[in-house]
């Protein structure tokens, strides 16, 4: 039994899906269910404008906001229908390389397990385990669920 699991979610049909197998274990038991959302720096600290900087960060973090938040209003409607009164889901939106956000959260709020889709890729990529599942998977200490 899992008391707190992290849930990285991308917005992808991978995130929803770990979203929904999350809900249908913990439903039962309850737990406390971490949503986190990665805003990318790497792709931002490549921008040599700060201004446009500034803009992508402020937009990126409002999608960011958005999506955890239907994300988390997906789950509780679709997979909950009422009956998870012992969940208690958290949002996160936070900044940094994926994988080492996501290893450095399941740390600090000390969670049991993590759950991830495999991939949020699109295309070839989606067949392959992706790159931050992948370097969740090598760098915790806690189980990990891979939903493909």
């Amino acid at each position: 039994m899992f008391k707190k699991i992290l849930l990285p979610t991308d917005g992808s049909e991978a995130s929803e899906r770990a979203g929904q197998y999350v809900i249908s274990t913990a439903n039962s038991d309850g737990a406390d269910i971490i949503i986190l959302n990665v805003i990318d720096t790497n792709y931002l600290n490549s921008l040599s404008q700060n201004d446009l900087r500034e803009k992508l960060d402020e937009e990126l973090r409002e999608t960011g906001k958005k999506s955890v938040e239907k994300f988390k209003k997906k789950i509780e409607e679709e997979q909950c229908a009422g009956n998870c009164k012992n969940i208690k889901m958290i949002t996160m939106i936070k900044h940094g390389q994926p994988a080492d956000v996501i290893l450095k959260t399941a740390s600090q709020e000390g969670v049991d397990k993590i759950v991830i889709g495999k991939s949020g890729k699109q295309g070839l990529e989606r067949f392959l385990l992706g790159s931050t599942t992948e370097r969740v998977v090598r760098g915790t200490k806690v189980p990990v669920t891979i939903v493909v």
